[in-house]
């Protein structure tokens, strides 16, 4: 009797394992429910990407804003409705793009495997995948097992998704905030290695930094000249500018050179600087071999930020629009 009860006792263990594993992200976890699935990502993504280079940037940054407003659930991807206006249509993702890319990829999985593959997922996989094509190999790993979120609000996203204007104390609060270091922040911060910025998102750092008509003193002179001749005044809000000044689609550490140099763009990177034990992390991340290292923990480690699995959420059908 006493062999019976402890044979049925492993067995239910064994079961609430199983229960709590299918709860968790795995890798290939589409192996069996839609095996082509992570190959059809791969296959639009690069084609996309190789003839439109400003598309790795745009999927990166899309990923960071998703997962820093309710975890990593796509709910960036939902269109606003009458009744309300969604993190799509907040300020700071009104300059995100590759939502088509992201339509095709979908409207293909739907096509192949209905309903099985999420728009949380293909988002993760996207971004992975774009910046990745300039090496032709995965960066980072991305376990897949994501569902969709229901909820998109621009405050939301106006409240979580930290801004270029942020001091080192806020940025730091703003990260630990989704569980992630001061160590996340600055190799994450590298991400702006690829991309643009838009003039009013630092030109008070050229024009009117405290509000008498001054420039940042910790912005090299040279370098705010050269910003002056793009951005020629406060009220320019469509003027872009590369954030890697000569290296803007490519995928490197030479984001943190031009940090040590005083070349970040915004105020939020050069608060980097203004700690003594980020400035550490700076200096360890000028070797190339330890940036892409620590670079693929951090974002893995981002792109698990209070995601919905196992029965939460939905696997939406169209990725702007809830299931009815």
């Amino acid at each position: 009797m006493k062999n019976c009860l402890v044979f049925l006792l492993m067995i239910i263990i064994s079961l609430i394992g199983l229960s709590i594993g299918d709860d968790k992200l795995s890798t290939n976890f589409y192996e069996k429910s839609c095996p082509l699935a992570e190959h059809i990502v791969q296959t639009i993504t690069w084609k996309r990407v190789a003839t439109n280079s400003t598309l790795p940037a745009k999927f990166l940054r899309m990923h960071f804003h998703d997962c820093f407003v309710r975890g990593c659930d796509a709910s960036v991807l939902l269109d606003s409705t009458p009744s309300n206006s969604a993190e799509k249509d907040a300020v700071p993702n009104q300059s995100l793009g590759g939502f088509d890319v992201i339509d095709e990829i979908k409207s293909h999985l739907e096509k192949t495997c209905p309903g099985v593959v999420s728009c949380a997922d293909i988002l993760a996989l996207v971004a992975r995948d774009s910046v990745s094509f300039q090496f032709r190999r995965p960066l980072w790993e991305v376990p897949t097992g994501r569902r969709d979120g229901s909820i998109s609000r621009a405050s939301e996203a106006l409240a979580n998704i930290p801004t270029p204007f942020f001091n080192f104390t806020t940025l730091k609060q703003s990260f630990a905030n989704k569980g992630l270091s001061v160590q996340d922040l600055v190799v994450l911060s590298g991400g702006h290695t690829i991309g643009v910025g838009h003039c009013n998102f630092f030109s008070n750092r050229l024009y009117n930094f405290t509000g008498k008509g001054d420039a940042d003193p910790s912005l090299n002179s040279a370098y705010a000249a050269f910003l002056k001749t793009k951005c020629q005044s406060l009220s320019d809000n469509t003027t872009i500018v590369e954030m890697d000044p000569g290296s803007s689609l490519s995928f490197d550490n030479n984001y943190f050179s031009n940090l040590k140099q005083n070349k970040g763009l915004f105020q939020s990177d050069a608060a980097l600087l203004t700690d003594q034990g980020s400035s550490n992390i700076v200096d360890e991340l000028l070797n190339s071999k330890n940036f892409f290292s620590e670079f693929k923990q951090s974002v893995e480690k981002m792109g698990t930020i209070e995601v919905l699995t196992g029965s939460s959420g939905e696997i939406r059908k169209r990725c702007n629009v809830i299931n009815s």
